[in-house]
This record gives structure tokens, sequence and C-alpha cells, in this order.
């Protein structure tokens, strides 16, 4: 459970024992491999020559029969056949012998090379695994070992600086005076640096004043850095000095935690030393990092510690009343594939108890946790199973309560899972020259076949959910890797069961869960290789899984007792079962709020603790608890409540001594209070004295001196004197102040004033202050008139003045400076002399209001008295409330009287009059300068006053002044209500000056217990005009409350109350239960509704407009209650009165609804909102005059505020642009459209709240400016004489090329000799007409068109014969021209490429172009 890691973990490799057969099976491969190519290649050759051998034949007889020649030739042929078979067996035989030689010499070698390169791969494994443990051990940072040590010497003396550091590699130093380098260059012969083993010198030769300074050295390496500095002082050497001793600097040696722990720096804590500080980083605080931190200086003069204790306040939960997070993970007990995890429990003080905590695993290097546990586990340890061996992990846990998980706790430093008996199992064999080889023991066990089975079986933990088995694996192992099975079963059951038979174990530990509670068990191992399973070790003694330590009862009596203001000390006995505690968690809480809130957030060891961050003057109970690995105990008993006060101590020293009179042989002195009073009154001061260059101090008053001036006798006149003083309390005498400057004991008789003195400040507030002082003791030669007061900023240099005109007021409110700054303040007096000594500049004082800063509250008390209060909550035993008027302290007992309980202070005024106009103050002594004003004015005191005479003039408090309600039935209703009535309080109600009395007419009554008091009239009516009165009276308190109703008040009255009578005779019959209103359905139809009431089947309903019946298709069902009627469409006609009515034999009813003016525009709002929604976005059509855009909606009318814009711009109806609609459309035209016409168009519909907007951007709609048409050149008339040629041409436009087509009298002209036409690179289109004639007269048209559209010109001809005048012909009116639409199935695309370029026109009259 230590947190201390091996090396192993720390550097590690993962080793693969099976490395040996799979190199080997490798080698044999490649060898086999060659072989086989070497014995099929020969096998070839050998083929191959015998195949060219042939049989020799010798022909004994050349003259033989056929049958002999056949036979021979047999013969002779199976004699080869069995002499080539022969040799093919022995061949076979003797290659066969020769290739298990190669194969026998071939294993022997490759064995021989395999095992030089496993003992060559071990040695360098075994050299690199000790290359990095030596580093280990010598890499770090430089660290001095010896620090410089300062030195003060006499000038020409020569003077040496040594220190001694250490680091891997070799640190390089280098030297600095007062931060600038050392240069040997820079002055020769002046310094001296040496550096031999680690011990680094600076020697300064023969020093002189100059060389005074700070010298730094600094040591680097690629690790780091540290350094060391010390100060050189050189004196100059006079004769009455004698050498003075060395200068010490203070050399901080190291940082330590709680319980002398030493700090070392982690990714959690950085340490910094140097330049003469000491500091500690914290890069992610955390609660682990809460706890005591002692800086230990250690210097020439012995060992100083300076402690401080660090709260870390939990972090928010990330579910509301979660716990904290633990804390303090950590591990131990690494293997090949499992690790124990342990932490401890956070503190819960308000929140539900933990009820388990869920354990998260990382592999280092990854970010994804893993969560190990599926239920949580209810202790704080838990053994994690299932690593991967050689890979390292890190940690964290979580808690879990009813309300749900906390947050993770601080990862756990990186552990690896490796078995650690593994190196222990490497030997080393040292060769010449100082090289070694590393074996593994299983080199030298031999041929290990089927393991044994392991020996020392134990269970090395248990709790309440599992047992780890522990155990020794079997020697000899062999070289073989080990798995392990494990077995249970429940003792003297008999039968086995095994626990991992899925997955093998690795490592000689395992943990065992789902063990039957109070059950024993017993339990086996078994060891399992390639070759086999071992037979089982021996058994285990009976395990029962249960807890072997218990939860800590809680701690015994607490104990608290004061310490600071905002501090508390708390002890508490330790607990009978302390078994393994991690520590103790103390709660708090204010008294009767019984809320708790943790004071630490880790568990501390001792049973002691300083509780700080308490309010002052707040009473607190404590409650200790304690906690160990199974849980939390119970809280301890609550502690006696006690107030957050200061400990009691003697005083601090007074200050401010200054000098107020002297007559040559006396001297009065005056200071200030001390800063702090120990915790009790002063008592007195005890004033020391001595003469100027004398050293013994001698007593100036023998008994106490309760005042704080004083004036001291027997003092020779011209001599020099100091004084300090010392106050003195029930803890005895504090310690003196220091002394005061040297005053001159002469006789003062110049004509000015002395210095006033005891400057003090309150009501010290953001922008403001007020300074209070004494008047001088020396008056001069006359009486003083006044002060002047001087302020000025802390480290300025002039003296502003406050006031223009002397104030004769020992105080002054001081206005209009600045928050945040520091203001110190002197006062100067003056008489008819002129303007005196100032006063001593007084002390720094912060213009800030603090923190939790209280005003004076004025008010009356229960029995009518008029106070001032003021609570305090810093008070202490010593404090007491000074109340003052004018800033001169209250005495007069007769006018004022001073209550004081506890933190609250209360200031009567006994017989309160104009006298008591004024400012008051309260101020509270032993306390950070609390005080605060109130000013009282004749206003607030006439308030006051009124208020006390009420009190003490008691009426009836009444909740309700005297009111009427009217009833259904017309009824009115006078009532009131009173706070309160006793049972014997009696009243009258009085109309007009006349008691009225209960009757029919008026019946009157009283509710004691809820005070009401009322009275109903059944008829009110014209004669009932007048002042309506309840008088009241219950013991001695008495109230009335009138109610006029006269004029236009009354008019209302009787006027609601007839109107009700009215009503409910109405509602006898049938009636509308609520009135005509209308409404706008999804299809944009206006739907008028009324509901009826009180109908049946003979009530006849009807509809009315303008006093006309309305026919509708459908009558209305009155038993549903709700009546319909649909106008579609509104528009302006539909304007006008609506009225429904009811009738029956009980009476009628009748309700209308004017639709116009308001009504009317409401409606269309209405309906603009439903088509605003349903507008489609904007469409565009082509129109001969241009294009259209056009917006779809349910419903669309003139009255709607629609606007169309053009580029941000208002578009308003012109010839250019015409704007309308139609039922379902809103359209723009835009005529004859243009490139300026380009752009984005927005069109908006209003509804009264929102504007529906929709947008359409026009600048890539070809069909808007692509259009065929004509751009000039035609005539409107065109005159000729006969016989001669006519030729009209114009110029044309399209995108595409537009189609050119010829009219004569609106019929297509057929184009021939005597009419021809063309189309010139689609832009230049002409007619010409040969020898015209006077049948050639008429209109000619041209029609220009593509797939957008076009437009047709016309010209008219008159052709006249010679001799003949020249005819007048006017253009006719269509000679504009005129819009051709495009064709039905064209849309509107992008635009078109380029045109190709024109072919002759057909003579199918038209011109086109394809």
């Amino acid at each position: 459970m230590s947190g201390f890691v091996a090396f192993y973990q720390k550097r590690h490799k993962h080793f693969d024992q099976s490395y040996r057969n799979i190199q080997t099976r490798y080698l044999l491969q490649e060898y086999s491999g060659r072989k086989t190519a070497s014995r099929q290649a020969i096998s070839s050759q050998s083929s191959s020559s015998a195949g060219k051998t042939t049989c020799r034949l010798c022909a004994r007889k050349e003259y033989s029969t056929a049958v002999e020649e056949s036979q021979e030739y047999r013969k002779r042929s199976l004699e080869e056949r069995a002499h080539a078979s022969e040799e093919k067996r022995i061949r076979f035989a003797s290659d066969l012998t020769t290739l298990e030689q190669e194969i026998r010499s071939a294993r022997l070698l490759a064995r021989e090379q395999l095992d030089k390169v496993t003992i060559q791969r071990m040695v360098e494994e075994k050299m690199a695994l000790d290359r990095y443990a030596i580093e280990e051990s010598i890499t770090r940072a430089p660290e001095i070992l010896v620090r410089l040590r300062s030195h003060t010497v006499w000038e020409r003396m020569s003077v040496k600086l040594f220190f001694t550091v250490q680091g891997f590699p070799t640190p390089i130093v280098q030297w600095y005076k007062n931060e600038d380098l050392v240069s040997l260059a820079s002055e020769p012969g002046k310094y001296r640096i040496e550096s031999k083993y680690g011990v680094h010198v600076l020697e300064i030769n023969r020093a002189n004043f100059d060389d005074t300074a700070t010298y730094t050295a600094v040591a680097t390496n690629v690790h780091g850095q540290a350094s060391t500095n010390a100060a050189v002082v050189v004196r100059r050497f006079r004769g009455d000095e004698e050498p003075l001793p060395e200068f010490i600097q203070f050399l901080c040696n190291v940082l330590i935690l709680p319980e002398s722990v030493l700090l070392k720096e982690s990714k959690w804590a950085q340490l910094y030393f140097g330049e003469g500080q000491a500091a500690l980083s914290f890069t992610h605080l955390n609660k682990d990092d809460e706890g005591l931190y002692t800086l230990r200086i250690v210097t020439k003069g012995g060992v100083n510690e300076y402690s401080a204790f660090m709260f870390v306040r939990d972090a928010e939960a990330l579910v509301i009343g979660a716990p904290g997070a633990p804390m303090d993970v950590e591990c131990y007990d690494a293997n090949r594939d499992y690790v124990i995890v342990t932490w401890k429990p956070p503190n819960t003080a308000d929140e539900s108890p933990v009820i388990g905590y869920f354990v998260d695993r990382c592999e280092v290097g990854t970010e994804n946790w893993i969560q190990c546990n599926d239920a949580p586990v209810k202790i704080c340890k838990y053994p994690v199973t299932g690593l991967f061996e050689g890979r390292s992990y890190i940690f964290r846990v979580r808690a879990v309560n009813k309300a749900g998980i906390s947050r993770p706790s601080r990862v756990s430093a990186a552990v690896a899972a490796l078995d650690p008996v593994d190196l222990d199992r490497l030997q080393a064999i040292h060769l010449d020259g100082g090289r070694q080889i590393v074996i593994y023991q299983d080199d030298l066990e031999g041929d290990v076949k089927i393991p044994g089975p392991p020996t020392d079986v134990h269970a090395s933990e248990t709790s309440k959910t599992y047992v780890v088995l522990s155990w020794d694996p079997p020697v000899p192992r062999g070289k073989e890797p080990l798995m392990y099975f494990i077995e249970k079963s429940m003792f003297g059951s008999g039968s086995w069961q095994r626990v991992n038979a899925q997955v093998a174990v690795r490592s000689p530990r395992y943990a065992v869960f789902d063990l039957a509670e109070g059950k024993s068990y017993v339990f086996r191992v078994l060891t399992a290789n390639k070759y086999g399973i071992s037979e089982p070790s021996e058994i285990t003694p009976p395990v029962q899984a249960q807890e072997t330590i218990a939860i800590p009862s809680a701690p015994g009596r607490i104990v608290a007792t004061r310490n600071t203001r905002t501090s508390v000390v708390v002890q508490w006995d330790k607990p009978k079962y302390e078994e393994d505690l991690f520590g103790y968690y103390i709660d708090s809480s204010v008294v009767g709020s019984n809320h708790w809130e943790p004071c630490n957030h880790k568990p501390i060891t001792y049973n002691r603790f300083a509780v700080h961050g308490l309010m002052t003057g707040e009473k607190y109970i404590f409650r200790v608890k304690a906690a160990n690995a199974v849980g939390v105990s119970e809280n301890s008993q609550e502690s006696e409540a006690i107030t957050v006060q200061a400990a009691l101590t003697c005083p601090s020293h007074p200050y401010g001594i200054t000098l107020l009179n002297s007559d040559g042989h006396s001297m009065t002195i005056g200071w200030k209070l001390p800063k702090y009073s120990g915790g009790s009154n002063i008592l007195g001061y005890y004033i020391d004295k001595r003469e100027a260059h004398h050293h013994s101090w001698h007593e100036a008053n023998s008994s106490l001196v309760r005042e704080r001036i004083y004036t001291v006798e027997d003092l020779t006149e011209n001599s020099f004197y100091e004084f300090k003083i010392a106050a003195s309390n029930v803890a005895g005498v504090g310690s003196a102040s220091d002394p005061s400057e040297h005053f001159r004991c002469e006789v003062w008789n110049f004509p000015e004033p002395g210095p006033a003195y005891d400057l003090t400040f309150c009501e010290v507030r953001n922008t403001s202050l007020v300074l209070l002082w004494k008047a001088p003791i020396y008056s001069g030669s006359s009486s003083i008139t006044g002060y002047f007061v001087d302020y000025k900023e802390e480290h300025a240099e002039e003296w502003n003045t406050v006031n223009e005109k002397a104030t004769s007021h020992r105080y002054l409110k001081v206005n209009d400076l600045h928050e945040g700054n520091t203001y110190v303040f002197k006062v100067r007096a003056v008489n008819e002399a002129g303007v005196g000594r100032s006063s001593d500049v007084s002390e720094p004082v912060l213009v800030q209001v603090k923190p939790g800063t209280k005003e004076i509250s004025a008010g009356v008390d229960e029995e009518g008295n008029i106070y001032l209060a003021f609570d305090c909550q810093e008070i202490t035993d010593a404090s007491h409330f000074t109340w003052s008027k004018f800033y001169e302290e209250i005495d007069d007992l007769d006018k004022y009287e001073i209550k004081t309980l506890g933190d609250h202070s209360k200031l009567y005024l006994k017989n309160p009059d104009k006298a008591d106009v004024g400012t008051y103050a309260v101020a509270v002594s032993d306390t950070d300068g609390v005080s605060s004003s109130f000013v009282m004015n004749e206003e607030e005191l006439e308030r006051l006053m009124t208020l006390s005479h009420e009190i003490r003039n008691p009426t009836i408090p009444l909740k309700s002044e005297l009111a009427y309600e009217i009833f259904e039935k017309g009824e009115v209703r006078f009532w009131l209500q009173a706070e309160s009535l006793s049972s014997d309080a009696t009243f009258r109600f009085v109309i007009n000056d006349a008691e009225v009395a209960n009757d029919d007419s008026h019946k009157i009554k009283c509710d004691h217990s809820s005070g009401i008091i009322e009275m109903v009239m059944g008829r009110f009516t014209i004669e009932n005009e007048g002042t309506y009165t309840v008088q009241i009276q219950d013991g001695k308190a008495r109230n009335q409350s009138s109610l006029v109703l006269i004029g236009d008040a009354f008019k209302a009255v009787l006027a609601e109350a007839e109107f009700m009578r009215k009503e409910y005779i109405r509602k006898q019959g049938p009636h509308f239960l609520e009135y005509l209103y209308w409404e706008v359905n999804e299809e944009c139809d206006v739907l008028l509704v009324c509901k009826v009431a009180n109908t049946k089947k003979e009530t006849v309903f009807k509809w009315y407009m303008e006093s006309s019946e309305l026919e509708v298709d459908e009558l209305p069902d009155l038993q549903k209650g709700v009546c319909h009627l649909t106008i579609p469409r509104l528009s302006k006609k539909d304007q006008g009165e609506y009225k429904a009515t009811l009738t029956d034999d009980r009476g009628q009813d009748a309700s209308t609804l004017d639709i116009s003016g308001k009504v009317f525009d409401d409606m269309v709002l209405a309906m603009s909102r439903v088509s605003g929604k349903s507008a489609s976005d904007l469409k565009i059509h082509c129109t001969p005059e241009g294009i259209r855009l056009q917006c779809f909606m349910k419903y669309f009318m003139e009255d709607m505020k629609v606007t169309w814009y053009h580029k941000e711009s208002k578009i308003s109806s012109s010839e250019k642009m015409r704007i309308g609609g139609s039922e379902e459309v809103a359209w723009m035209q835009i005529c004859e459209p243009t490139d300026k016409d380009k752009g984005k168009y927005t069109f908006e519909l209003f509804d009264g709240k929102e504007a529906h907007k929709r947008t359409l951007d026009l600048s890539g709609q070809a069909c808007i400016f692509y259009r065929g048409k004509v751009i000039g050149g035609l005539p409107d008339v065109v005159t000729i004489m006969e016989d001669k040629t006519l030729s009209l041409t114009c110029s044309v436009f399209g995108n595409p090329y537009p189609e050119v087509v010829w009219f004569k009298n609106d019929k297509e002209l057929e184009l021939n000799e005597h009419y021809s036409s063309k189309l010139e690179q689609g832009k230049f289109a002409s007619l010409t007409i040969k020898g015209v004639s006077s049948d050639d007269s008429g209109k000619y048209s041209i029609t220009v068109k593509n797939k957008y559209g076009g437009e047709t010109v016309d010209v008219t001809v008159s052709v006249y014969k010679h001799g003949e005048e020249l005819p007048d012909i006017k253009p006719s009116l269509s000679s504009k021209p005129k819009l051709v639409p495009p064709s039905a199935t064209e849309t509107a695309p992008a635009p078109p490429k380029p045109a190709e370029k024109a072919k002759p026109a057909p003579k199918a009259g038209r011109s086109s172009r394809k």
C-alpha cells in the first residue's frame, strides 16, 4: 500500500519467452527450402543425362534368322533394365545418406548459430536494461549540495565564494554580479574562477567598495538548472569601528508536507528556489493537495520553519446531491495481469452517504477509460484483473450515492503489468574484457515438460466481496510460459469448481469474487503449459469472505476553543476502534441552521484541527467522523456551541507617540490605542523614558495611566528625550512601542496653537470618510477658533486643504475621494495669532468600503419608543459601542438611553423634540474601524414621532378600507376587514349621519374570526346617494372608515347595480354566454363566433346583416353552446353590422358586431398572418409586356399591407412597375425589363407584428433580358414611287438568336423573287421588294421571337405613281411594338450559351436561326 514504485515499473520492456522457437522455426524453414531447390536441380540434370545414353547391341552374327535376333534382343533388354534399376537404387541410397548428413550438419550449425544469436540478444537487452538503470540513477537536473555563503569583508581583502553542485550530464556554471555576467576579460586579474570535482569557486582579488553586490551562480544541463546567490559587503575601515560580523542570508533547503513527508517535483507540484524566494506551484489543484505545508529554512544560526494549511474546496458536483470525488488513488502488488487499487473516501457533510465506488482504468498513451467493476464496490480497495502483460495503466475512482455519481478522482501514478519475479530470474555471467552474458534461470533448469503444482497457496487478502489468492510458481518452472487455473470448493462439500475456466491466469495472484457471505471455502491451484496441466496444489485452509478490519467507531468527546477572529480549534478523543485509520473529517454548522459544511476535504491523521473561514461573532457547533478502507464512522456527538472570537492575549503596542506641550521642566505626550486589544479591555499604560544617547530606560509612571495623555515631570531643560509605551490588560502587559523620536524639553511660548492629536478615522466608504481629532493641549496666546484639514495621496508630495474656511468642529467629513486610493491627513489649529503647528501625519487609510459594512437604522419599538440601532458581528469581549451626537460622546442620560445586548446596540430618544435633529454616530472599539452615522433631519424625526404616536394611541388596523361590491342580482355589499377583532368588538353603520339598523333592506353582520364587517342593500336606488361610514371599537383601540358615493361616483355604482340586475333577468332566458367575436381559420376565412347558454329545442337562433336576415345552409346546434358564421374571402363589401339573436317563450337576447374601421383592419391583419405563413417563393411569369413576379398564398386582397422592394428600395406602382393581385396571388409587373432591372426583389406582407418576406434575385434570369425584340431601324411610314426597290431594314436582338417573320396585312408574307428577306449575323433583318407597285401598299409587320418571347412592329408602306403628289400618310395607332409571349412549354432556364453564326434564311416565309 505504499506509494513506492519499483525500478522495474519505471523502466521496463516486454520480453517474449517464446522467441527461441519462433527463430528456430524460421531458420529451419529457410534451410529446408534451399535444400529442396538443390535436389530438384540435381534430379533434373540426372534425368537429362540418362535420356542421352543409348544401348549398344553387338551383332555377332550377320546372318541370323529373325527369331534368333528377336530373342537375343529381348534378353539383352531385360539384362540392361535390371542393371539400370540396380544403379538407380544405389544412387538414391547414396543421395539419401548424403542428404541426411547435410541435414544433421545444418541442424547442428543452426542450433549453434541460434544459440549465439540468442545469447547476443539477451546480452544486448541486459546491457540496455542496465544502461537504463544507470541513467536512471545518475541522470538528473543540477542539484546544489552546498550553497553560497554571504561575506562581509574590509576593503583590499580577497574573498572566495564556494558552492557544490551535482548533476548528470555535468552542469555548466556561470557567475553573475547583480544579474550581469562575470567576465574574466573585462577586468583581468580581478576574478578567478575554478571548478574541481563539482566544487566551484569565484575569487575576488583586492575587493573594493564597488564589489558590494549580490553574486549568483547558475548551474545548467539538459535536464534543468539550479541557482544559488550570496551577498558580498565590502566595508571601509574607520579607526573607531570594529569589524562587524558576517552578513547572514537565509538559505532555503526543502519544502515538506504534513508529517515530514519530503515534497519532490512532480507533474502536480513544481518547486522554485532562487533570488531570495521559495515558491511552490500547483499545476492542477486537487483535494489530494490539501494539507499542512511547511517551509524549512536552514541557516548558519539554525533551522526555522514556517507552516500553512492549504484548504482545497470540492468542485461543484455534476449532479446535485452527488458526493465529492475520492482521493489518493494508489496501486500496489502489480503483476502480469493484476493490480490492487486503493483510495480514500470523500467527506459527505450534507449529502447522502456513499454506497460504493466505480474503478476506471486507462492504458497509458490513450484516452479510452474503461470501467472495471459492474457493481459499485463498497470498500476503498479493489483488485483489478484482465490487464495485458507489459502495458502500463493509470486508474481513477468515482463515488456513488443515491443522488448520482461524483466527479472522477485525480488519476493514479502509472503502473506496469509486469511480474517482479522475472527480473530476479536473470543471471549475469561475467567475461573477459568487462563483458557479460545474461541468461534466464529457465535455461539452467533443463527440459521440463509438464510443470509441477504451485506452492504456498494462501489467501493474502479477504473482504466481503472477494478473496485474493497468492502462490509461488513451481520449481523448476521450465522454459515454456506458465498459466494457472484456480478451483474452489465449499468447505466439506468435496466438489470442486473451476473459477477461471475461460481465461487462464498468468500472475501468481487472483481475486475470487461471487463468494457466498458467511460460507467457508477451500482453494487449490493447477499449473499449465503447452504440454499439459500439473497436479493440484495443496488445499488451502478454510477461508471465509469477510472484512479483516471493521468500520471505525465514532470519535469521542469533542471540544472547541477560541483561536482567532475567524477560526476555532477543535479537539476530540480518538475512537475506541481505530484500525488502519485514514484520518478524520470535521464538519461545522451555524447554530440553528441545521446545515453542515465540511471543514476539511482530505482526512487528517491527528485529533486536533484549526477550523478557519468562520464568521466573527457567529455561533458554531462541530462534529467529527473517522474513516478507513471499509468506510466512514458515525458522526460524533456535537460539540457545545462556541462564538467565534479571538483568544485572550496581551494587547499590541501603542503607536503614534507625539509631543503635545512642553514648559522646560515637563513634557506632555499623547499616543494612539493599540490596534489589537488582546480580547479584553485596556486597563492602562506604562511609560518609559530615557535621555538621548543613553542606553538605560526609566519608568515615568509607577501606576497604570488610564488616559492616552500623560505629563512627564522632572525633566532637564533643553535636553532631548525619547519615550516608549506599553499597554496592559487582564492577560498582562503587552510589548512596548518603538521608541519615539527625540523630543526637546523647552519652553513653548509661541503665540500660535500647538498640534492637534489623536487623528482617527471612521465611516470609511468608497468615496468619503470622517476624520476626528482632539484639540491641542497648548492653545497659544488666545483660544482656538477653528481647524484646517490637509490631505494627499500616500506617495504624493503636494498637500491639499479640504476646507477653505476653518471649521469650528473637531470632526470633518471628507468627500470626493477616489475609491481604492490610500490617503494621509494632518490637522492645523487656528487662533487669533494665526495657524499653528500641524499634527503628526496620520496613518495611511484605504478609501474603500469593507465587505459586510452595516449602517444605523431608525425605528420605533412596540411601546412607541424611538430608537437608533446598530449591529456588529465583529465584536470581542473588549468591544463596546460608543454613541455620539455631532461626534461628541453622548452622556445626557436624561434625554438618551443606551441599551446594548451582545452584538446589538440601541440609542433611545426619551422625549423626542426638534432639538434631537442632528448627526448621530456609533463606533465599536477593538474592531477594524467599524462605525456608522445617521442624519436625523426634521422630516425623518416627524415620521418617527408620528409612528410613535400611532403606537401609543392604538387604532384597529384594517386590512382593507370600506369598499363596495355588486352582486349578481344587483345587490350592493358594503364591507371592510380589520386585521383582527376580539369577540367584544363593537361596530355600527352610519349613512348620511344616520345610524342604520339591521333589517330586510340593510342586512348587517360581522365575522369576528376574519374581521369582516358587511352590509348588503337589496335594491340600490337614487335615494341611496351619500356618505357611508363604519365605526369600530375593540377595547381602547378604535377606527373608522368612510366611503363617499356622491355625483359621478354614485352614478357609476347605480348604473353597475342596475346593469347587474338586468343581466340577472336576461340570463333567466336564452342568452349569450359570450358575445360575438371573430377569428380567422387556417383557410383564411373569417368566423363570427358566439357562445350561448340556457337554450332549449324551441329556441330560435338567427343571423342578421344590416337588419337583413342572413340565410345559412345549416342551423347551429344550440346544445353545443357555440355558433359560427363563416365569411369566406372577406372583402370591403362584407363590411357592416352583424347581429345574432336568441328567442323563445322565456325571452330573447341579441349580440352585435360592427365589421368596419379598426375591426375590419384587424381582420385584414389576421388574414395577412395566415396568408404570410402560407406564401410561396417568388415565381417568374413572362407576359407580353415583360415579366411578372408572383407570390401565391391562401388569400390576397388589396387591403393587405404589401410592399415590394428592389435592392432594399421601396417600389411604387407605376407604368414601369405595376403592382396588383388576385384572390390567391400577389404580383408585380416589370414592363420592358432592362439591365437596370436586375437584382434582388423582395415581397413583404406585414401582419401587424411580423413581416413575412419572400425574395428572388433576377441577376441570373435569362428570360427577363434575352427575348427577341426590334431595337431600331424601322420607320413608322414609308412612301415610295412605283417601279423602285424598297428595302425595310432593322436591327433585332435576342439570345438565342430570334426567328424573324414578315407579315403583310397580318398575313405571313410568302417569299419569292419579288419579296426577299435576310437575317445577317442574327442582328440585321431586312425585307426587299423589287419593282414596287400599288399592290404593294399596305401594312407590313415584322415579328421577332425566340423561346423567351418577342414582339411585332408594324410599318405602313404607300406606293404612288409617277407625277402624283407625295401622299401624307399618318402612322396607325398600332404602330407601337406588340409583345409576343413565349411558348407555353418554355420556362425560365438559365442564361443560354452564345449563339452560333447565322445561316442563309430559308424561303418559307420565315427568317430563323438554326
